[in-house]
């Protein structure tokens, strides 16, 4: 399963790497206006390539406890099942962004100028703080724990586990996305930055401190280019 999903975050990389993803805005050089579909799946994929790598502990140990009800005779959906009720939650951000993309970005696929950007910065700063943040966070560090509290049956289960966890993720890094607007929509090394973060918020050992420092960060940024 740890090979499926690594494999499924590479196509998804790929598909950000290739340039796929900026042609969703090709109509800013000109042609056809961008299409709400395309740029729905702009979204989700880039939430699969920065979402995934995080989420792997949550879906092999899944796959570990289904192998152990299998041998002992009980029958557990596969891990796709569950990752599909993850990624899912992803859709329904992706097709909020894709929305307040389609009517708000510009050219450069950023929302106004400056002072929208520090505001932002700023925003993203103190939600790192804020305890929203951080009982969403604890869930997703502790997937045995989540799994232990919302276990289900069935597929109908496996997917409200997924669905369940992924609305925690959301609820965990959706402000830090909006940095995207900030930086631009398709702005690689914010993505692959962001992804670093919310990887190490989510997997190292002091991630609640690390979510913190990088708040302030973001607050002090936000402070500067206000200044400036």
């Amino acid at each position: 399963m740890a090979g499926g999903v690594l494999l499924l975050s590479l196509l998804c990389w790929f598909y950000l790497l290739s340039g796929t993803g900026l042609e969703p805005m090709s109509g800013m050089a000109g042609m056809p206006p961008p299409s709400l579909p395309s740029t729905v799946l702009m979204w989700w994929l880039m939430m699969g390539a920065m979402m995934l790598p995080s989420a792997a502990p949550a879906v092999m140990l899944y796959a570990q406890v289904r192998r152990r009800q299998i041998a002992g005779g009980s029958n557990i959906p596969a891990s796709w099942t569950f990752l599909g009720g993850y990624m899912l939650v992803w859709l329904a951000f992706s097709i909020a962004a894709a929305v307040v993309q389609l009517w708000l970005a510009g050219p450069d696929m950023r929302i106004g100028g400056a002072r929208l950007a520090a505001a932002i910065l700023i925003a993203v700063g103190v939600y790192q703080w804020s305890p929203v943040k951080s009982a969403c966070l604890r869930h997703c560090r502790s997937p045995a724990q989540f799994f232990a509290r919302h276990w289900r049956a069935g597929p109908v289960g496996a997917v409200r586990l997924g669905l369940l966890h992924g609305t925690y993720c959301v609820g965990c890094c959706w402000l830090l996305m909006a940095l995207l607007f900030a930086g631009g929509v398709m702005n690689l090394a914010l993505i692959a930055l962001l992804t670093v973060a919310v990887s190490a918020e989510k997997l190292l050992p002091n991630g609640a401190l690390i979510a913190r420092i990088s708040g302030t960060a973001l607050i002090a940024s936000g402070i500067a280019v206000m200044w400036s």
